[in-house]
Order: structure tokens, then C-alpha cells, then sequence
């Protein structure tokens, strides 16, 4: 579960973020966090995954209260995230199955178990057939979906989505978010951090807006309209 209570955030420069956000992501749920640049939303992204600290209220993650969390609880903390990126951030020189492989050997994974796993992932992200190629050698569209898998392999509670169709088309973006679909049916929570109001209306899913620093509407089946 992910809860941020009442929470705001001023940074160094006195950029006031956040101003009293109240949110809650259940075990299971499938959110859509929209709004426009500069809303919010990163700072939110930030919150959750440890890189900044709350300058009030309170944000807990997976049973971790984040204000004040300890260095060492961190990397713990992190292990029940799996963090999906724009730009991909895959390692060029290594093959697919490497990428996936390091993701796992920086927690201490067996070999057996890293074997096992990897397979389960790629064949889930439909990719079974990819393990020994390069990132260079694969569609844009197929390097989101190993993105996916390394955020997998080590069966994260929450999938967070930052912007993950960013650098793809329209049909890319849609088999990708289905995947993402798939997942949370499967039992992993998701949060899709986006600003694609076309793709986020064609699922029928929870939608939290947010804009200048606050929630202006949070809603199950949303229907997203960025035109204000």
C-alpha cells in the first residue's frame, strides 16, 4: 500500500510542489497519475522511491514511512518497487538477458532462481525469444517491454510507470499499457505516471489529477481531459 497523507513538499529554492496531498494506492489497484508539467507528479515519484523526503505530512510505502526511513532500510524499502522509465535505461553493451540478470544479482539472487525468473518474465512480456540479443537490436516498442521485465524480476509488490510511452507510438504505447493491464490482473499494484490523456481515457481505470501542487479530482473509471 502507498498512502501520503496531508503531505507537502517545498524544495531548497522554495518551489512549493505539493500543497497538502492526500492519496491512497491499495494492494492491487491500477492508478493513472495525470496532470501537466511542472504538477506535481515527479515530486510524488520521488516521494515513494526514497529520493526526497516529505517537508510535511506523511508518505508510507509498503509498511515504510518514508519521513523517516534510514539509510540502511532503503535498499529494503526499494526491493518492493520495480520502476519503469521513459528512456528505457538499459545497459547497451549487454544482452537482454544480461540486463535482467545484473537487475537481480545486485539483491543476491541465486543463479537457479535468476534462470527461472528470467524466463517467466520474458515470456510474460512476450519476448521468450529475445533473451540473447542487444538492446540495439530490438524496436523501441521491445525495449519498454524488457524494461518491464527488469522491473519484474524481482517480484516487486508496486510497478511504477514514469511516463513509460513517452518515446513510443500510438500502437506501440496501447500494447504496452495492456501488458501493464496484465500485470496488475496477475496481482502486481501499478501506478502509471502520464500526460497521454487519449491513451489513459481508453482504459476504464482509477484516474488522480493533479495540478499546481494539489489533487483537483480522483476518481475510479476517470475520464482524464488536460484542456483547462
Amino acid at each position: 500500500m502507498i498512502k501520503l497523507i496531508d503531505v507537502q513538499k517545498e524544495y531548497e529554492n522554495g518551489t512549493k510542489a505539493l500543497k497538502g496531498v492526500n492519496m491512497t494506492i491499495e494492494d492491487g489497484d491500477f492508478v493513472f497519475l495525470v496532470g501537466p508539467s511542472g504538477s506535481g507528479k515527479s515530486t510524488i515519484i520521488k516521494l515513494i522511491t526514497g529520493e526526497v523526503k516529505p517537508s510535511d505530512g506523511r508518505v508510507m510505502v509498503n509498511g515504510y514511512n518514508m519521513g523517516d526511513i534510514n539509510h540502511k532500510q532503503i535498499p529494503a524499502m526499494r526491493r518492493t518497487l520495480g520502476v519503469v522509465f521513459q528512456d528505457f535505461r538499459l545497459i547497451q553493451k549487454k544482452t537482454i538477458y544480461d540486463n535482467l540478470t545484473f537487475a537481480m544479482r545486485t539483491v543476491g539472487s541465486r543463479p537457479s532462481t535468476i534462470r527461472r525468473r528470467i524466463t517467466y518474465v520474458l515470456n510474460l512480456v512476450g519476448l521468450g525469444d529475445k533473451a540473447n540479443q542487444f538492446p540495439d537490436q530490438i524496436s523501441g516498442g521491445e525495449q519498454q517491454r524488457v524494461a518491464i521485465a527488469r522491473a519484474l524480476v524481482n517480484n516487486p509488490s508496486v510497478i511504477i510507470a514514469d511516463e513509460p510511452t513517452g518515446n513510443l507510438d500510438p500502437r506501440r504505447s496501447l500494447e504496452i499499457m495492456k501488458l501493464l493491464e496484465e500485470i496488475n490482473r496477475l496481482g502486481t499494484t501499478v501506478l502509471v505516471v502520464t500526460h497521454e490523456k487519449d491513451l489513459v481515457n481508453r482504459f476504464d481505470k482509477r484516474v488522480v489529477a493533479i495540478e499546481n501542487g494539489r489533487i483537483i479530482s480522483d476518481g475510479a473509471g476517470g475520464y482524464y481531459n488536460n484542456e483547462r
